[in-house]
């Protein structure tokens, strides 16, 4: 199984050779917002480990995903003008997307082990070889999910990204499939240094908008490390340019 942790150097080599007969979803994937351009600055960065066991259903009960399926979630948030910038690469998933909101791949407002109501949609990740699935940009508030609660609102209506850096952990990103509708992976939001400084709560620090991490032994091992002990996941990375 391939490593979801490839560096963006390798991503785009893989996007390169990547050609239509390794399409197994639509080739015109929906936008579930606006694209806009990366902000000069971000307020906080998050990652998602996302896999299969933690999946829960609608009625909050374990429902595996997809075996030996990975997600790989990056998130960086810009309070103040409520943009989000995402690069998200799923290993292993098969099969078309499917979900009653406008893409099957969100930020779902549910603590582990619950579930909850899709608060934002992201454009979903399309094949780009080697069993991995890739997407990234940037989108601004309000957010549209196109699933509605009991009184006819949007799931996003109101929604307001700082709501994610004043409890990340009340918050999950999933993906959904034909064959596993409840989620092929999930995982919760866990907050990471923005550019080296720790970062939260609408502490504002600067990012730049197209630097590309540097490939090294480091990198080739993986951007991410875990620290024992309960420390948080430490993940360094930026976005860089659409694949």
């Amino acid at each position: 199984m391939p490593s979801t942790m490839t560096s963006r150097t390798g991503m785009l080599g893989v996007c390169a050779v990547a050609g239509a007969a390794a399409l197994v979803v639509s080739a015109a994937p929906a936008q579930a917002n606006t694209e806009v351009d990366r902000p000069d600055a971000f307020t906080s960065a998050f990652s998602v480990m996302a896999v299969p066991g933690e999946v829960i259903d609608s009625d909050g009960e374990v429902s595996p995903g997809e075996e030996g399926a990975t997600g790989d979630f990056m998130f960086w948030i810009n309070s103040e003008t409520e943009v989000i910038c995402y690069e998200i690469t799923l290993g292993g998933v098969t099969g078309e997307y499917e979900s009653p909101a406008v893409t099957a791949t969100h930020i779902h407002e549910a603590r582990a082990g619950e579930s909850g109501p899709p608060r934002i949609a992201f454009t979903d990740p399309q094949p780009v070889g080697d069993g991995q699935r890739y997407s990234e940009g940037c989108i601004q508030g309000p957010f549209t999910t196109g699933v509605e609660d009991d009184d006819g609102m949007d799931r996003g209506a109101g929604f307001s990204l700082a709501q994610i850096e004043a409890d990340p952990a009340a918050f999950t990103a999933d993906t959904h499939t034909e064959e596993f509708v409840a989620g092929t992976v999930r995982g919760q939001l866990m907050q990471v240094p923005l550019d080296g400084v720790e970062t939260g709560g609408g502490g504002a620090a600067s990012a730049s908008a197209s630097g590309v991490p540097a490939v090294g032994a480091a990198a080739g091992a993986g951007v991410a490390a875990i620290a024992l002990g309960g420390l948080a996941l430490f993940l360094l990375r930026r976005p860089g340019s659409a694949v």
